[in-house]
């Protein structure tokens, strides 16, 4: 217990002190799992709404395949990026490796799955008949596809808040991406397990509450929108 209250000790003075190095690592934090779970959502959502709505030949594969992805070990993922971004990979000319830039495509490929797989779950469970009403008052198919998503923006943004839940938790692949360089790619998970690795376990605990009180204000920020949105 007297190893936690040091914890919450020093993260209130890590937080109300101006530490600089923290508050960059929670400012990267934010830039990194926020750009990630956009990105996401802008591929995810289109993705998710057509599998959810259309029927095609090799839809059931690419059904399971995001459903494995919404699965897939962060590691696994952040293997396969550094790959294709190591100098001999497919997209070495970029030269992002261990930028931040590579943390946020490591983390959009985690939220792809996840956003892909909870939208197409919104989507399906509106009443087809509401997009053949659609279709009958001269939508297009895209059209009717765009007002099922806003039909479905509460279940769509549940979607969004797990994909930002998922990211800006995840350690491994950010690490073997990032790299975890000190004021370049270090983020609160990566700095939390250093800190704990040094054994200074009360930075450690600081560090991890920051990221908890991190992820909780921006959840319930998205909350609070989508119950507003329901009222409506």
């Amino acid at each position: 217990m007297e190893l936690i209250w040091d914890g919450i000790v020093e993260a209130v003075r890590l937080i109300f002190g101006g530490d600089k190095e923290v508050a960059e690592i929670v400012f990267l934090t934010l830039r990194v799992s926020g750009a990630a779970t956009v990105l996401a959502t802008l591929i995810g959502v289109p993705i998710g709404a057509a599998l959810g709505v259309w029927q095609f030949r090799g839809r059931g594969v690419l059904i399971s395949i995001v459903n494995t992805g919404m699965g897939a070990p962060p590691v696994v993922v952040g293997l396969v990026v550094m790959i294709m971004l190591w100098r001999t990979g497919i997209l070495g000319g970029l030269n992002i490796l261990y930028t931040p830039w590579a943390m946020v495509f490591a983390q959009a490929l985690i939220a792809l799955p996840i956003v892909i797989g909870f939208s197409m779950a919104a989507i399906a469970g509106i009443d087809p008949a509401f997009r053949q009403q659609m279709l009958a008052l001269g939508a297009s198919r895209s059209q009717a596809l765009y007002l099922m998503v806003l039909e479905a923006r509460l279940a769509i943004l549940a979607a969004v808040m797990a994909g930002f839940g998922a990211v800006i938790s995840e350690v491994g692949a950010v690490m073997m991406v990032g790299g975890n360089i000190k004021g370049e790619t270090r983020v609160l998970t990566t700095a939390t397990v250093l800190e704990s690795n040094r054994g200074e376990f009360g930075t450690a605990i600081a560090l991890g509450a920051i990221l908890l009180t991190l992820a909780f204000l921006v959840i319930a920020t998205l909350t609070i929108l989508q119950q507003r949105a329901r009222i409506r």
